[in-house]
């Protein structure tokens, strides 16, 4: 009988474009197994959302591979110790994977590879997570880029190959598996995530039918309306990248596809494609600084006067700044698991600079409530808002919360959804409803600092506060110099 090859399946849920399944099935038999090992990633073990849709993508996976005849394995517990003792029941004596870049998952692999090396295993790992592997796309000095465009446009210079088809899989079910719901991955008492399954579809199928929906009925509206929170112009495949339902090149190959036969919406695919940049931008710095999740990339930001107020950081994260187009977008996030990117860099700008909060506040609060949360991006955003990550935002860039929500949500739909209490007020104060007058608000039966708070910090006073503290770092920057 043949040795069967182990899959150990990661952040890689999918069966097609699949490097390491390929070359796992190329060899004979198949052993799929994920290995629930939190204690793995330390403090970046997946927050609440992202282990509900685990789950469900685990969910989906099983019954991938089952209509296949096969069966996915699961295990909790050390994950090198797992996949040995499976090695020797089943005398596989190789263990592919998909290659992450988190630096404690960098760790990991390094540690399961002298596990298996040990018992005479070899482990062999595989990309997919990315167009482009770290350390292909490089300066012509050979140093990593720090900055988007010129990253971006060599990143285009390179060639892209096409998914192979998915090959005939034989598999190995000789092995035990634990249950899906003994994880207990869901929420139950409080089911903050009742609701979810309506809005999202976990899985390889999920993300394969959002793209094409997005790309037959979204995509050529995108350039024009991505920033606009209350249009549905966004292809929301965030979730599904990050679990790796759905690999890079596959979204980028279908574009290519889309520009060739629509080339009305060439202009607005390429910039949907330039989205794709921006996480593979992502991914490339944290491999090569993988402080960025907990340590400014500026180091002349390690010691910006963040005030760090309790209070205010609560009512930032429940939606009760008292600044609409804020709190609707932090309650969408609790809601439904996501928000819009305009929406997220807006409130990212008022914790940062309006209320002085460290950015890694946010990035926690994210980290915890996201579908998409992923050390890469989150860590990358959230210092390119705060002003202290490669290819930044300019420190005196600071978003007027109001001017911000009479632009992109100039109707008021996106703040009337999300912050219900205060949808009777004309669209004129909807953005600024302590400037209603008095015979309006009564009219309208609304209390500000009962119905609705009152701003948590006033517009021009932040601003101002926020530009002294940032002068801190720049005379911190000169006497460093």
């Amino acid at each position: 009988m043949s040795k069967p090859t182990i899959l150990w399946y990661r952040q890689d849920l999918r069966l097609h474009d699949h490097p390491a399944l390929r070359a796992a099935a190329e060899k004979g038999e198949v052993l799929p197994v994920f290995v629930l090992d939190h204690d793995a990633a330390g403090d970046w073990a997946p927050g609440g959302a992202s282990r509900w849709w685990l789950h469900h993508s685990l969910a989906a996976l099983q019954r991938s591979i089952e209509a296949r005849g096969g069966r996915l394995l699961l295990r909790s517990g050390d994950s090198g110790s797992v996949l040995a003792e499976l090695c020797e029941k089943t005398g596989a004596h190789e263990v592919l994977c998909s290659r992450r870049y988190e630096p404690w998952a960098a760790a990991q692999e390094t540690a399961v590879h002298g596990q298996l090396a040990d018992a005479g295993i070899e482990l062999r790992r595989y990309g997919g997570a990315l167009l482009h592997e770290p350390g292909s796309v490089l300066t012509q000095g050979g140093d990593p880029f720090k900055v988007f465009t010129p990253f971006w446009r060599a990143c285009r210079r390179e060639a892209i190959a096409e998914p192979r088809r998915l090959p005939e899989l034989s598999w190995c079910t000789d092995a035990s598996s634990e249950a899906l719901e003994d994880w207990q991955l869901c929420p139950t008492e409080p089911n903050w995530a009742e609701g979810w399954e309506a809005l999202w579809t976990p899985g390889e199928d999920g993300a394969q039918e959002r793209l094409v929906d997005f790309l037959e009925q979204s995509v050529i509206a995108y350039a024009d309306q991505r920033d606009l929170p209350a249009t549905d112009a966004t292809s929301r495949l965030s979730p599904h990248l990050h679990h790796g339902e759905i690999s890079p090149r596959q979204v980028w190959v279908l574009c290519e596809q889309h520009k060739a036969v629509h080339p009305d919406a060439h202009d607005a695919v390429e910039k949907f494609q330039s989205e794709l940049g921006w996480r593979e931008f992502s991914y490339h710095l944290l491999h090569f600084f993988p402080q960025i999740p907990e340590a400014p990339f500026k180091e002349n930001f390690a010691d910006f006067p963040w005030k760090n107020d309790k209070d205010a950081l609560r009512r930032w994260q429940r939606g009760r700044t008292g600044y609409p187009i804020v709190d609707a977008g932090m309650r969408e996030l609790w809601q439904t698991g996501y928000m819009h990117n305009r929406v997220r860099m807006i409130v990212a700008s008022f914790l940062c600079k309006h209320l002085l909060t460290h950015w890694r506040e946010g990035e926690a609060w994210f980290w915890d409530t996201l579908l998409d949360a992923d050390l890469a991006s989150n860590g990358c955003s959230w210092q390119w808002v705060a002003g202290s990550g490669a290819d930044a935002a300019p420190y005196f860039r600071i978003f007027n919360p109001i001017t911000q929500g009479e632009k992109f949500d100039k109707e008021g739909h996106y703040v009337r959804r999300w912050v219900p209490e205060i949808a009777a007020l004309p669209d004129k104060y909807l953005h600024c409803p302590w400037e209603t007058p008095a015979d309006i608000l009564e009219h309208t039966g609304i209390t500000l600092d009962e119905t609705y708070p009152e701003p948590i910090v006033e517009h021009k006073a932040a601003r101002q506060a926020a530009l002294d503290a940032y002068e801190t770092v720049k005379l911190s920057k000169a006497a460093a110099a």
